[in-house]
């Protein structure tokens, strides 16, 4: 099989690339690692990916790195039979200025209520010295971790992130509205809206989607990308984080 995806299932990077690999009908053999167990950390993987974080695709023995490129490079070597880059060089312009904004934003605030609401009972587990090492030994994440500590991002970090969500949905509704839907451009979805999705998904499975309660077209949005055909395969059970960690449920349990 010429594609190999080395990914974990609740990464929202490797959630990208497997929704592209499942629209396109694309046969890929799936490696999964254990993010928490350090298995990203370990020196086969370092070897393919020496930023220590997934996802990694292998082509017929070329390596791809970074979610944001294996979904450009999967829509210029296999186009069809779906394809999310616009033709028209100021429409993919558009879209890659999207994509970098998607990065920048959604896609980094999205980890600090996922460390603070998921992984921290996990970390706080570890004894000081053993958190220190998991945190050094991270290429890519260290500052990230150490800043995290084991006492989770403060309230300040937390309300900063989820400000920048809030703008992230206003930038949304009126991409949308700009475009006419229900995409960000249009009536075809792009590689900007796959991009968004696992940071969308992610919020609402943190139980933080009433945050969009008033941008009825970013609530339109998250309808269609679920409707989607290669939703359902992507999101395969043990994705979603409330799927792991139970005392995510009991959270869920108690907000309803």
């Amino acid at each position: 099989m010429p594609f190999k995806l080395y990914n974990a299932p609740q990464s929202t990077c490797s959630q990208r690339v497997r929704f592209v690999l499942n629209a396109k009908g694309i046969p890929f053999d799936e490696v999964k690692l254990d993010l928490l167990a350090g298995d990203q950390l370990k020196p086969d993987y370092l070897a393919l990916n020496p930023n220590g974080v997934v996802p990694t695709l292998d082509h017929d023995g070329a390596i791809v790195i970074d979610s944001s490129v294996i979904i450009e490079y999967l829509d210029e070597v296999s186009p069809e039979p779906a394809n999310f880059t616009p033709r028209d060089p100021v429409k993919r312009a558009e879209m890659r200025a999207h994509m970098r904004f998607i990065d920048e934003m959604p896609a980094a605030a999205v980890r600090v209520p996922t460390f603070n609401l998921a992984f921290l009972p996990r970390f706080q587990k570890m004894s000081p010295e053993e958190f220190i090492a998991f945190a050094e030994s991270k290429p890519l994440r260290k500052e990230m971790m150490l800043a995290m500590g084991q006492k989770g991002f403060s309230e300040k970090e937390m309300n900063s992130a989820l400000d920048r969500m809030r703008r992230t949905y206003e930038r949304m509704e009126h991409a949308i509205t700009q475009s006419g839907g229900p995409w960000l451009m249009g009536i075809q979805p792009t590689l900007a809206d796959i991009s968004l999705m696992p940071a969308i998904v992610r919020m609402a499975d943190l139980g933080l989607d009433d945050m969009w309660a008033d941008k009825p077209l970013v609530a339109k949005w998250h309808d269609a990308i679920r409707a989607h055909p290669a939703y359902k395969p992507t999101y395969y059970f043990g994705s979603l984080l409330t799927e792991k960690f139970p005392h995510l449920k009991e959270r869920s349990a108690k907000r309803a």
